[in-house]
């Protein structure tokens, strides 16, 4: 029984705790049983609340015995990034600076997880920070691909997206502000939404690049993320960059996933599409041959500033890590050296030795590009290029429903591949990032595998909000494929 009910997804688990058929409690053992057999090998979670998540299980057990109203998600194990607050253990965001910091709050998405009866299994892994595209930043621990352990589970999200795949979880949050939930989610063969900016609320999460970030679930499949969706996307009040639902409301998204949609057209970016490896663009040809028999149309849009994009983003997202890690001194909390003197002695021996070696050099290209004589020709002209990208989206999707492109141009790669190759490694974004300086929403679903036995992600693009539709257009194409029902087999 414990395999069977690890092979379920989130809604089909719901359904069956709902109805009495299967116990919570007996979900969240067979989570725990899972960990403790697999993650030694597969390193997904930073810290796990077993004693807490147990009684949260029976709690729910008790109350459907009972006969009592249970939330959304009621008994559903879940996980969460660790950049995520939360005032139980730590947050860490995978760095020795943060290494025994406990947050005196909750950040909203989990205040909304734990107001829909979900139970916390645990906080998964990540690039230190948020900063990377393979989990090797990460400060704490080692984090690798369930589908083969020689390799990345991309980043920075790859703990979410390697306890998802490696059955460590039914569901996770991750952080997207470059690809940073469809690149992993690619990579593990899942399936992983960024929402659009302002969607989902932002408070709480510990920030990387503050107009960038965006939180968005990790699944197995497209419906299990729309479920996701309806916990925890809406405004709130406490995060000033959540949209009001009178300019965007939020639907059901469960409502009509299974709908599709009609007259659909399908824009291809011939800029997007090329330099990505043989087994990438069979995967996306076919794809669109899939769509092609469900009657979409393809028609071929071009983005003629997408080549900016990489320096763009990389100039826009260090100025804010820049300004927004400043705040990790030594003296207000966080890690402070051993050795102190001086006030500036403390600053910088507390940076140097909490800070790794990626999110230090972020930091320096975002304070040089900031400094005096600088800030017009750096950071202003990139604000403007984010503004001329932002504008091709608006402009491609005058003639289509949605843009689809990889999301990734290669599968997942070996560990240390890339980790003296600083831009080899953020080459590893180059279709996402586009997404979030524009603020629009993005799905990685499962499209198959190249020679290897890696998992391969189609990356579908949608309009600012249109969460529903994009949803729907990727359930469309994973309802005549079976790639999402393949699961990752640990060795």
């Amino acid at each position: 029984m414990p395999n069977d009910l690890l092979n379920m997804d989130c809604k089909q688990l719901r359904e069956q705790i709902a109805a009495g058929k299967v116990k919570s409690v007996e979900a969240t053992q067979a989570v725990f049983k899972s960990i403790e057999k697999n993650d030694s090998k597969i390193g997904a979670y930073i810290s796990t609340f077993k004693e807490q998540a147990l009684a949260k299980a029976k709690e729910i057990d008790d109350k459907i015995a009972a006969g009592e109203s249970v939330g959304f998600l009621a008994g559903v194990p879940v996980a969460v990034k660790d950049n995520m607050c939360t005032t139980f253990g730590a947050t860490t965001c995978a760095s020795k600076i943060l290494e025994n910091f406990h947050a005196p709050y909750n950040a909203t998405v989990v205040e909304k997880l734990l107001a829909a009866d979900a139970v916390i299994i645990g906080k998964t892994n990540m690039d230190e920070f948020a900063m990377g595209s393979s989990t090797e930043n990460s400060g704490l621990k080692k984090t690798v691909n369930p589908w083969d352990a020689s390799r990345v589970p991309g980043g920075s999200s790859g703990g979410s997206t390697a306890a998802v795949a490696g059955r460590l979880c039914f569901a996770a949050l991750g952080s997207d502000t470059g690809g940073s939930i469809r690149q992993p989610a690619s990579f593990c063969g899942v399936v992983g939404l960024k929402p659009t900016y302002g969607r989902v609320s932002r408070y709480g999460l510990v920030a990387f690049g503050s107009s960038l970030d965006q939180i968005g679930p990790v699944t197995h499949t497209v419906t299990d993320a729309a479920l996701m969706m309806n916990v925890i996307a809406g405004h709130d009040v406490a995060d000033s960059t959540s949209v009001d639902e009178q300019n965007a409301p939020v639907c059901d998204y469960l409502e009509n996933i299974d709908k599709p949609i009609e007259k659909l057209k399908i824009a291809v970016v011939p800029e997007f599409n090329a330099g990505a490896d043989e087994p990438v663009q069979k995967a996306l040809s076919d794809a669109i041959e899939v769509y092609k028999k469900l009657g979409a149309e393809i028609v071929e849009v071009h983005m003629p500033h997408w080549d900016y994009a990489i320096a763009a983003y990389y100039m826009i997202a260090t100025a804010e890590a820049s300004s927004n890690l400043a705040r990790y001194d030594g003296v207000h909390y966080g890690h402070r050296t051993d050795n102190p003197g001086d006030y500036v002695e403390v600053y910088t021996k507390s940076r140097a030795e909490g800070f790794g070696k990626e999110v230090k050099r972020r930091i320096m290209l975002g304070t040089y590009a900031l400094s005096s004589g600088y800030y017009d020709a750096y950071y202003l002209k990139s604000l403007k290029v984010r503004n001329l990208i932002r504008g091709d989206f608006t402009s491609a999707f005058e003639k289509c429903d949605c843009v689809i492109t990889p999301v990734a141009p290669t599968t997942a790669f070996k560990a240390g591949e890339k980790t003296d190759d600083p831009l080899k490694m953020y080459l590893s974004d180059i279709y996402t990032i586009s997404a979030n300086l524009a603020g629009i929403p993005g799905i990685s679903v499962p499209c198959g595998f190249d020679e290897n036995n890696l998992p391969i992600g189609l990356q579908i693009l949608a309009p600012a909000f249109a969460e529903d539709k994009l949803l729907r257009i990727a359930r469309m194409f994973e309802k005549q494929t079976d790639w999402h029902t393949n699961r990752a087999t640990i060795d």
